[in-house]
């Protein structure tokens, strides 16, 4: 039987774009692939089509490394509109609810503290999880809205950042994987006595990577019939383990972690960073400035998960 050579150039590393508001994160991934002729790309983290900001697209190898950048800690900027439930949870969404209350500063701020930390948190029935098989955004467009069960959230850091009129709040949020801000927005706005959902949101960070590596859009785009958007627009796959603890091997070592081998921890005393945690933690395993991949510590090994 024979195989199809895939489509497209075999481009590795990552591409940070600065996603505009009305388009979906698939939508983003599928027109860069196109512009860039690439045979393999994915995103690290949806972000809704109402949202702007950091979207992170993996290209060939760089897909292993995805579900590192979704555990990292992303950072968001959203707005509250006060007064108005929508069952988007968003401006996108119908008005489902109106109060006239609206809570001060001071009661927005004392309200924080019990969504930060590891919280429970009711996903927007407007969200890609899955019930029963089929998506909840489609049920709930099909008038069959599920009811979603409270799912354990971790929320670093929630402030109020400014407050331009009574019926807006402008918060900034620093938070773990999975985190939904349009429930944050809904669910503070309920537990001030009032209701809201979220009229702006940006996200500012995703692990490593930060606004100052964005690129907008447009700057890729290329018309059709022109060669592909240039590769010096990406980032070395190795970038999006920036944040995980390095780990300096010796060439001998590096040789048995590519073989499959598990060295032991004792070998390493002394080498171990402090940032990694010997129960289960990931480290970035170097060969002098090279990076080789990811490994777990565990039961007294160190043992390789994700090889580059």
């Amino acid at each position: 039987m024979r195989h199809r050579k895939p489509r497209g150039r075999p481009l590795d590393g990552w591409l940070i774009v600065d996603k505009p508001q009305g388009l979906t994160s698939t939508d983003v991934v599928n027109r860069v692939r196109r512009w860039f002729d690439a045979q393999k790309a994915g995103h690290g983290g949806t972000l809704d089509p109402l949202a702007t900001g950091l979207l992170p697209v993996a290209f060939g190898a760089a897909t292993k490394t995805v579900p590192y950048i979704m555990d990292g800690t992303k950072l968001y900027r959203f707005t509250l509109r006060i007064g108005e439930a929508r069952d988007t949870d968003d401006a996108d969404g119908q008005v489902t609810a109106t109060s006239d209350v609206r809570p001060t500063d001071e009661q927005l701020r004392a309200a924080l503290p019990a969504f930060t930390g590891d919280i429970m948190q009711v996903p927007p029935v407007f969200s890609a999880i899955k019930v029963a098989g089929e998506r909840a955004y489609d049920m709930a467009r099909e008038g069959r809205a599920p009811v979603l069960e409270a799912r354990p959230a971790r929320v670093d850091r929630f402030e109020l950042v400014e407050r331009p009129d009574a019926d807006t709040a402008i918060f900034e949020v620093q938070s773990g994987k999975g985190v939904y801000m349009r429930s944050l927005a809904r669910d503070l706005a309920l537990a001030c006595g009032t209701v809201g959902h979220v009229a702006a949101l940006r996200r500012l960070r995703v692990g490593p990577f930060t606004e100052a590596q964005a690129i907008p859009l447009d700057k890729l785009q290329r018309a059709e019939d022109t060669p592909p958007t240039s590769p010096d627009f990406l980032l070395p796959v190795a970038t999006a383990l920036a944040d995980i603890p390095a780990l300096a091997l010796t060439e001998a070592e590096a040789f048995a972690l590519k073989n499959g081998q598990a060295i032991s921890l004792v070998d390493l005393m002394g080498r171990i960073p402090r940032a990694a945690n010997p129960d289960g933690g990931l480290a970035r395993a170097m060969a002098g400035a090279r990076v080789l991949g990811l490994c777990r510590l565990e039961d007294g090994w160190l043992k390789p998960e994700r090889l580059l």
